[in-house]
């Protein structure tokens, strides 16, 4: 495992030559990649969201492409489409864009509900049907989305269904004096991310994906993962709590953490430090909350702070 473990801490070290003091949003994409997850990435313009996503994949050495949503973008420009070739007298498929390893969805509330659509087969089963054909997408495969949190205007809000597929939302924020000094040092002659090379192959990223799925989780922590889930279905400042596809991404993104610490078996807190990153997107409060200034994260720290955490006996799991 500590090998393992090594190359998934070099991704994070290679990305952090671009992203400069933001290590804890890159380990939770990580996190994501190797959970088979996609992530939301919504934050001001100009902070380095695809600088992110553009590391992530030369990083792992995986092919990537760049989708800029925009009203008028088709769904076949995505999925890709059918022709006729007159030669052979049969239709050919040709792919779209969202045939590549990472995919940056580049401000995705900007284009229309039936465009957004075309992602919701792609992210749940990673593939796409055209014309009746279904085709597999590689592997592995990962959507990194961003959306802007201030502009409104000319914006299509992401329909529950499809935040619901994202596995993480994740904020970079605005780097500290210090940081923000570093990246103008860095940035003096070239970008650091034309020099950046790889550090890890998409292959050990698949078996990194096959490897967490061995990490124990205790039944005790399975009924916390539930308990917490459960509370923001009851919530009376919630209109939509977060479904059993919720409860499956904070029970995975806890293995990927322990794995991340070197650790064959989860705990309390790998649980606790994992639900605002997987749950916050995924329920809606209602609109006197909104008034009040309650946030989803407020909500689930408050869940988080009274709901019981169970005794696991580690001894056992070590």
């Amino acid at each position: 495992m500590k090998n393992t473990v090594q190359t998934l801490k070099n991704i994070v070290d290679n990305v952090e030559k671009v992203i400069i003091g933001k290590r804890n949003s890159i380990e939770l994409t990580v996190i994501s990649l190797i959970c088979n997850g996609h992530v939301l990435i919504e934050d001001v313009p100009g902070v380095g969201k695809t600088s992110l996503v553009s590391s992530i994949a030369k990083s792992i050495n995986a092919s990537f492409k760049r989708i800029q949503f925009t009203p008028d973008i088709l769904p076949s420009d995505i999925t890709g489409f059918s022709i006729f070739n007159q030669k052979s007298g049969d239709f050919e498929y040709r792919p779209g864009a969202i045939m590549s390893h990472i995919i940056l969805a580049d401000e995705i509330n900007r284009t229309s509900p039936k465009t957004q659509s075309s992602l919701l087969e792609v992210m749940e089963e990673n593939q796409v049907t055209v014309d009746g054909s279904t085709y597999k997408l590689p592997k592995p495969f990962m959507v990194l989305a961003t959306q802007n949190p201030i502009e409104y205007l000319g914006t299509y809000p992401l329909p529950e269904a499809q935040l619901d597929r994202f596995f993480m939302k994740i904020s970079l924020g605005y780097p500290s004096t210090a940081e923000e000094s570093s990246i103008l040092s860095r940035f003096q002659v070239a970008n650091p991310i034309e020099s950046l090379q790889p550090v890890a192959s998409g292959n050990e990223i698949t078996s990194i994906q096959e490897e967490i799925k061995n990490i124990h989780v205790d039944r005790s922590l399975n009924n916390y993962i539930v308990d917490i889930v459960n509370q923001t279905r009851r919530h009376p400042d919630v209109t939509l709590g977060a479904s059993p596809r919720g409860s499956l991404s904070l029970f995975k993104a806890s293995q990927a953490l322990a794995f991340y610490n070197e650790r064959s078996y989860v705990l309390p807190d790998d649980v606790k430090k994992m639900v605002i990153p997987v749950l916050s997107h995924r329920i809606i409060l209602k609109q006197e909350a909104k008034l009040k200034k309650i946030s989803a994260v407020d909500i689930l720290t408050s869940i988080i702070n009274k709901t019981n955490v169970p005794v696991v006996d580690y001894a056992e799991n070590k």
